[in-house]
């Protein structure tokens, strides 16, 4: 529910009236409602969520410190009191990389190609392989052997958590190699698509070759 208060200067009595702009039969607002001179008014406004709603509940937030810092409350038009209403989505409207993995039984059927093909757009560097049943890999071309070696580290460090990991292969002298696949039921799972975009999260740019600069 969101409540927004209104104040009107006026110098007419008590004025009770229903909004032309507002469908009276919609279940979002409530009419009528009264102005009264120099007194605020409320307006509330409901909205039912469909518990299938994609995007998900509405949620409210208190300012983060550096927006009372910025004084943002005096640089916009209206009353700086105002509540401020902000979508939380639900899991099924986050990002790959913000949802975590599941238990996945050895019963669930592996993801088709045809699913698989279009998770795999939502994944940097990854590509889908048919090695006796989908596999997703990714290479990384590194500066050194030491690079290898901590490209490794940091994605252990992100996937630990998930419970969910890649066959990782260090090869020499400068390659990391991951593959992905949920070998339980044969083939591919949400899970690692979770993975392999929590993968591509983790920074490389100061384990990738130099760029070379001429003069």
């Amino acid at each position: 529910m969101a409540t927004l208060n209104l104040v009107f200067p006026m110098h007419h009595s008590i004025i009770t009236t229903t909004s032309p702009f507002l469908n009276t039969s919609s279940p979002l607002f409530h009419a009528p409602f009264t102005l009264t001179p120099n007194k605020s008014i409320s307006l509330t406004t409901t909205r039912a969520i469909d518990a299938h709603d994609f995007l998900g509940d509405f949620g409210a937030r208190d300012p983060f410190p550096a927006e009372l810092e910025s004084k943002f409350g005096e640089k916009v038009l209206g009353n700086k009191d105002t509540e401020h209403k902000i979508l939380i989505p639900n899991i099924s409207a986050l990002s790959l990389s913000q949802q975590q993995c599941t238990l996945i039984s050895p019963l669930h059927s592996p993801m088709s190609q045809d699913d698989a093909h279009k998770l795999i757009r939502k994944v940097v560097g990854w590509r889908l392989l048919q090695e006796g049943g989908l596999k997703l890999q990714c290479l990384w071309k590194l500066r050194d052997y030491k690079s290898g070696v901590e490209l490794i580290n940091r994605i252990f460090k992100v996937v630990e958590a998930e419970g969910h990991f890649p066959n990782i292969h260090l090869e020499q002298p400068n390659q990391v190699r991951a593959e992905l696949w949920t070998a339980s039921i044969g083939g591919l799972s949400m899970n690692d698509f979770i993975v392999a975009a929590k993968i591509d999260q983790i920074k490389t740019s100061d384990l990738v070759p130099r760029k070379r600069v001429w003069a």
